[in-house]
C-alpha cells in the first residue's frame, strides 16, 4: 500500500506562492487519511461480524434439525454395543415365474438376558418358562444368577410373546430386532426352496443364510446388498406346482408308496416349471439332519435329483433313436427276439418269460421288450452308446441349480462290456436320478437338441448342440404314442383326451444297500412322458418308490398300474394351467417311418 504524503511538495510550493497557509494541506490529509483508516476497519468488523454470523446459523441449523429427528423417531434406550455387532441383513426375495412370492423376509424379534442387570432372576425364570414351555426352568436359573453377563433366551419369538416378556418389567431382559426367512407357502416346493438360518449373529441383526436348496446354491446373490431390491426369479409357477404336489401325494398315498417324485419341464428352454420331492417338510421349521438310518427315508432327501436309481425300461427308447439315426434300422425293421439270447454268459429274458417273437423296433417300444432293445445295442456297439448317452448328459452330475444337485452323479459301470451296452439299452446296470431322465427325453421332446435341466427364469429357447435328426426324433415321438394309445402299449392308462401323451414305463428292482442285490418285492416305477406328442412343449417325469397297486387283491408293482396313472391326472390337472387346450390329434404323427440308409 502506498501512503499519501501529508505535506506533499507541489502543493506545499504552490500554496506559498499563492500566499496560502501550508499546514491546511496537511490538516486537509491527515483528516482523509484518519477517514480510510476508519473505513477499512469497519469493513473488516463487518466481515467477521458476517462470518460468525453464517457460523452460528449453521450451528443452530444442525441443532434444530437433530431434535427435530429425535422428536419423530421412537425412544430407544441406548445400550453399548461391540464393534461389528451390526450385520448387514437385508436378503433378497424368491419369486416364481410370475412374480409369487417363494421366500421373502419377516421383521421380528430376539429375546436375550443380562444377568448382572437383572432384579429378580428366579422369578424372571419362573415366568419366562411359563411363556416358553419349552425352556427348562433349572437350567434358565443356573445361568441367570451364575456368571454369565449375556445370554440367548430366544431367537425368534412372536408378538404376543414379546409383550408378555414386556410385562415380567425385569430390566435385564431385552429384545434385538432382526429379519428372519419366511416361506408363507409352507411345505409348497421345499425342496427347491431348501431353508435358511441364522449366521453370524450380534445384538442389533443377525446374518441369514441359506442351508439347503436354492437358498444355499444362490446364497451369495441372495445376500449382496446390491441385489435387495431384485428378487431371484425362479422357472417355477408357484400355481402348477401346488397341483403338481397334490396330485402326487394322493397319488403316492393310494399306490402305498413310500416316496415319490415328479419333474414337469419345457422341452425347448429346459426350465422346470414344477419339481416334486415326497414326503416333504416346512422349511419355516426344518427338520434336522437324521444321522441315523436310510438317508432316503428322511423328508429332506431330494428325490428328484439325489434320487440315483436303475429306471428301468425308460432307457429303450434311447437304444431305438440312435439306431434309428445311425441308419441301423427303421422304425418299421423287424428284429428277432425270440430267446435264448445270452451276451457274456448270461440269459437276457423278457418280462414274465414271454416270447414276442420277430417284431418292427416301434413294436419293441411299444411292447417293451429287452431282447428287443439288446439286439438292437449290440447293432450300435458299446463305444458309440456310451457316446450317444454321454452326449445327453447321462453320465455326468446335473446341471439343475440346487446345491443337492451336485452330488447326482450317475453310476456306471466301470468295466463297460457288451453285456453292460445290453443291459443299459434297458434301464438297467446304469442308475441316474429322475432329472437326468427328463433331460434325455427333453431331446426327443424338442426335434433332437440338447437342453439342460435349470431352475431359473429363461427369456426363450436355450437349446444345445443337436443329438439327432428331427426326422428321427419324430419317429421316436411316434413309438412313444403306440406305448399310451396302442392296444399293446404298456401305458394305456396314460392316455389323456385332447393331450396325446406320449411316453415310456420303466419297472427297476430296487437295489438292497450296501451293495446285497435286489429286492424281490420293491420296485422303482417311473413313467417319462411328454405332450402333446405331435409338438411337444413340456416332458414329465414321474417316479415311485416301493409302490404297491393293491386295487384288485393283487399286488401289482409295475409301472403302467402305479406311476402312469399318477401322471394321467397330473396333466390332466396342470394342462390348462399351462394354457394348454385340449384339441385334435393330427393324423400324421402314425404315419412317420424311417428308412435304413448307408
Amino acid at each position: 500500500m502506498i501512503r499519501t504524503p501529508l505535506r506533499p511538495l507541489a502543493r506545499i510550493l504552490s500554496a506559498r506562492e499563492k500566499g496560502e497557509n501550508p499546514d491546511a494541506i496537511e490538516h486537509q490529509n491527515r483528516r482523509i487519511r484518519h477517514e480510510q483508516m476508519r473505513d477499512r476497519d469497519r469493513s473488516r468488523a463487518e466481515g467477521r461480524l458476517l462470518v460468525l454470523g453464517v457460523c452460528f446459523l449453521c450451528a443452530f441449523s444442525v441443532v434444530g434439525a437433530r431434535m427435530g429427528l429425535l422428536s419423530v423417531s421412537d425412544p430407544v434406550e441406548p445400550r453399548a454395543h461391540a464393534p461389528g455387532s451390526i450385520i448387514a441383513n437385508t436378503r433378497a426375495d424368491i419369486v416364481d415365474r410370475n412374480g409369487n412370492i417363494l421366500a421373502t423376509n419377516l421383521d421380528t424379534h430376539a429375546l436375550y438376558a443380562q444377568p448382572n442387570h437383572m432384579v429378580d432372576p428366579e422369578g424372571s425364570a419362573q415366568k419366562l418358562v411359563e411363556i416358553f414351555p419349552d425352556l427348562k426352568l433349572e437350567r434358565l436359573t443356573k445361568d441367570f444368577t451364575g456368571k454369565r453377563k449375556f445370554l440367548w433366551v430366544k431367537k425368534k419369538i412372536s408378538p404376543e410373546q414379546m409383550q408378555a416378556v414386556h410385562d415380567i418389567g425385569d430390566p435385564g431382559l431385552l429384545f434385538a430386532p432382526r429379519d428372519m426367512r419366511l416361506y408363507p407357502n409352507g411345505k409348497l416346493a421345499a425342496h427347491i426352496m431348501g431353508g435358511a438360518s441364522f449366521g453370524r449373529e450380534g445384538v442389533r441383526a443377525a446374518e441369514v443364510i441359506g442351508v439347503a436348496g436354492a437358498e444355499k446354491q444362490f446364497d451369495s446373490y441372495l445376500r449382496d446388498p446390491a441385489n435387495a431390491g431384485k428378487p431371484l426369479e425362479l422357472s417355477l409357477d408357484l400355481s402348477v406346482q401346488a397341483a403338481s404336489e397334490r396330485v402326487l401325494d394322493g397319488g403316492m398315498k393310494l399306490m402305498n408308496a413310500k416316496g415319490a417324485t415328479s419333474i414337469l419341464m419345457d422341452v425347448h428352454s429346459g426350465e422346470v416349471i414344477s419339481v416334486v420331492s415326497l414326503p416333504s417338510f416346512d422349511p419355516n421349521d426344518r427338520p434336522r439332519v437324521a444321522i441315523e438310518g436310510d438317508p432316503s427315508d428322511s423328508p429332506l432327501f431330494n428325490r428328484s435329483v439325489q434320487g440315483v436309481y436303475e429306471l428301468g425300461s425308460t432307457f429303450k427308447i434311447f437304444a431305438a433313436a440312435q439306431a434309428m439315426e445311425l441308419g441301423l434300422v427303421s422304425a418299421d425293421t423287424m428284429i428277432d427276439t425270440a430267446g435264448p439270447m445270452r451276451v457274456g454268459g448270461h440269459s437276457i429274458g423278457e418280462f414274465h418269460n414271454k416270447n414276442y417273437g420277430t417284431i418292427s423296433v416301434s413294436q419293441i417300444i411299444e411292447k417293451s421288450s429287452n431282447r428287443g432293445t439288446g439286439r438292437l445295442a449290440l447293432l450300435i456297439g458299446k463305444e458309440r452308446q456310451q457316446e450317444f448317452l454321454r452326449s445327453l448328459g447321462l453320465f455326468d452330475k446335473s446341471p439343475f441349480e440346487i446345491i443337492e444337485a451336485s452330488g447326482s452323479t450317475p453310476l456306471v459301470p466301470s468295466r463297460y462290456t457288451d453285456l453292460s451296452a445290453v443291459t443299459i439299452s434297458y434301464g438297467h446296470g446304469i442308475s441316474t436320478t429322475a432329472m437326468h431322465l427328463a433331460a434325455g427325453y427333453a431331446a426327443i421332446a424338442n426335434g433332437g437338441r440338447v437342453v439342460k435341466p435349470t431352475l431359473l427364469k429363461q427369456h426363450g429357447p436355450a437349446m444345445g448342440e443337436r443329438v439327432m435328426r428331427e426326422e428321427v426324433a419324430a419317429a421316436a415321438r411316434s413309438m412313444l404314442r403306440d406305448v399310451v394309445s396302442g392296444d399293446d402299449g404298456t401305458a394305456t392308462f396314460g392316455d389323456v383326451e385332447g393331450y396325446f401323451v406320449a411316453g415310456k414305463t420303466g419297472t427297476a428292482d430296487k437295489p438292497m444297500p450296501r451293495g446285497g442285490g435286489y429286492y424281490k418285492d420293491k420296485t422303482i416305477t417311473t413313467f417319462a412322458s411328454m405332450f402333446p406328442a405331435h409338438d411337444p412343449r413340456y416332458v414329465l417325469i414321474v417316479t415311485l418308490d416301493e409302490p404297491v397297486e393293491t386295487s384288485s387283491g393283487q399286488p401289482r408293482r409295475t409301472a403302467g398300474w402305479t406311476a402312469v396313472p399318477i401322471a394321467a391326472e397330473m396333466i390332466r390337472r396342470v394342462a390348462p394351467l399351462l394354457g394348454m387346450r385340449p384339441a385334435i390329434e393330427p393324423a400324421q404323427v402314425a404315419g412317420i417311418t424311417l428308412t435304413s440308409s448307408n
